[in-house]
């Protein structure tokens, strides 16, 4: 597990303009592929539609310093209520899933430190995502699959008041496993890397 300090780090951005235009244009093409035209997260589309998410590109892979990137992620959200949700996208950080798990851990308890749990929810996103009792094939993992792996920052408020507004929003986590199961790993595989159809020869 890594330490978490309160002191604040200044951000280092390595990518050029150009690059973190594309990292944000891949992920946008991954929400709109899967989350929305699958509707994997039925809340997603108005937000799309709304334009009320931000996108944030962290390129660095010191533990630490993502830390300190989702600290001033989550303060922004705070002081912004025009902004719904927030991706925190970490393009160089972690490529093993199983170091992307554990930190996930430790950026729960990043959120229980600053007094944000029951504000604000922590979703994490990686290209080899796998849930537990899956195998690395199987289809449900590309719920949480994206092209970079990424902190999503939701508000608590917001998911819950979707949830009570949804008809069978319990039902949602099987009906997604059905929909993916349905298309199948290999037509899900060709979809996930569609998203950098334009960038590929990049």
């Amino acid at each position: 597990r890594w330490t978490i300090s309160v002191e604040r780090s200044r951000r280092r951005y390595h990518q050029e303009p150009s690059s973190i235009d594309t990292t944000v244009n891949i992920t946008r093409r991954w929400i709109n592929s899967f989350v929305v035209d699958l509707n994997l997260c039925p809340f997603a589309r108005r937000e799309v539609m709304r334009n009320s998410m931000r996108f944030t590109v962290f390129e660095d892979s010191e533990p630490t310093n993502i830390l300190h990137a989702l600290s001033e992620e989550i303060t922004l959200l705070h002081n912004s209520q025009d902004i719904e949700t927030s991706f925190l996208i970490l393009p160089a950080g972690m490529p093993d899933f199983r170091d992307f798990n554990d930190f996930l851990d430790t950026a729960q308890s990043l959120i229980e430190l600053f007094d944000w749990e029951g504000i604000y929810q922590l979703v994490g996103f990686h290209p080899l995502y796998q849930f537990a009792d899956t195998e690395p094939d199987d289809a449900e993992n590309y719920t949480n699959r994206s092209p970079f792996p990424m902190l999503h920052i939701l508000r608590e408020s917001s998911v819950s008041d979707a949830i009570a507004t949804t008809h069978d929003a319990a039902l949602i986590p099987q009906r997604n496993i059905a929909t993916l199961d349905r298309l199948g790993t290999i037509a899900l595989k060709a979809r996930w890397r569609s998203c950098f159809a334009d960038h590929q020869a990049t």
